[in-house]
């Protein structure tokens, strides 16, 4: 196998914060992830609101600055670059943010906004309207669009002009951080479609950051499951999928609707009991324990690391196992 095009080693990010009584504490945010994506593939880092995933993506970018850790991209550690070679580097990654109302400046026209890029990392001015057109045509927009503001488009237009704005610049790696969580159920399918459109034709690489696992299985290559900071379960997406290890991953995976009626009244439902705990105070031991219907002495007193459950496929789990996979995964597959 090549070298992986991001390969993220213990990477954690803490923030200082002060409680209710004022006293100093330490929020948790992500507690030694490790994620590897090779060029051209699709890795889905999934979990539920809180749990550290988006913190992750800025950790990598550098948009937030990690505690520790390593970041190689293509072999260079971002983490030991200053300001002026990290600029520089960004030319090869970008970021799609979640709400394309507020990542565009709404007094820009969409030709400002796909110029700015492009001046920033020193393009002639003579070859610029080109690019922006070139860049409309692969998000599909029309050219008569340039003129107008973000407000004067709809949710999933704003969407693709936040698409081309990251692709101004040739990047070879796309963040994409919930990028159609805000859009409406037939809408979220166009951007879809057009993700791996552009993916397949430009040979892009995504970390693709979701808490729908529906949507993630229409173009990850493989799944990082991630619960209060860390990553519990990862592995080939047929795979996870078809066979979830992880407790938490079975009840993710059983929250997925199946179109099937028949299938979809057969098909056991995991309810998770409780909120996620505060990643000021997580649990001791296993993090997952709190809402984990196989906890024991076991899980509060010792930390479960990632360990081989199949080719290329991993879990955190002290008790990994398929009770409730059949049932969570039928229809899935």
């Amino acid at each position: 196998m090549n070298a992986p095009l991001l390969q993220v080693t213990d990477l954690v990010k803490e923030f200082k914060v002060r409680s209710d009584g004022g006293r100093p504490g330490v929020l948790h945010a992500v507690s030694g992830v490790s994620l590897t994506l090779q060029a051209g593939e699709t890795l889905a880092l999934v979990g539920e609101s809180g749990c550290g995933k988006s913190t992750t993506g800025r950790c990598i970018l550098r948009l937030i600055e990690p505690t520790s850790g390593t970041v190689e991209f293509n072999g260079t550690n971002l983490l030991s670059l200053d300001h002026e070679a990290m600029r520089r580097m960004r030319r090869n990654m970008q970021i799609v943010f979640q709400d394309p109302q507020a990542s565009l400046h709404p007094r820009m026209t969409v030709r400002r906004l796909l110029s700015e890029p492009l001046e920033v990392h020193g393009m002639p001015k003579a070859e610029i309207p080109a690019r922006i057109e070139e860049l409309l045509r692969l998000v599909h927009l029309r050219p008569e669009f340039l003129d107008r503001y973000p407000h004067e488009f709809s949710g999933g237009q704003r969407q693709r002009v936040g698409i081309a704005r990251a692709l101004a610049i040739n990047p070879a790696l796309l963040v994409l951080d919930e990028p159609v969580s805000a859009l409406d159920v037939s809408i979220q399918a166009e951007i879809v479609r057009l993700l791996i459109e552009l993916r397949d034709r430009l040979g892009l690489s995504y970390l693709f950051i979701a808490h729908d696992l529906a949507v993630v299985r229409q173009l990850a290559d493989r799944v990082a499951v991630m619960y209060l900071g860390r990553i519990v379960e990862t592995g080939p997406a047929d795979l996870v999928y078809a066979n979830p290890q992880h407790p938490y991953t079975q009840a993710l995976l059983s929250a997925v609707p199946i179109p099937d009626p028949t299938v979809e009244k057969a098909r056991r439902r995991i309810v998770l009991q409780g909120d996620l705990p505060s990643p000021t105070n997580p649990p001791s031991g296993c993090r997952f324990r709190t809402r984990c219907w196989r906890a024991d002495g076991r899980c509060a007193s010792e930390l479960p690391l990632l360990s081989e459950a199949g080719v290329d496929h991993a879990v955190a789990c002290h008790y990994p196992g398929t009770g409730a996979a059949a049932s969570v995964a039928a229809g899935l597959r």
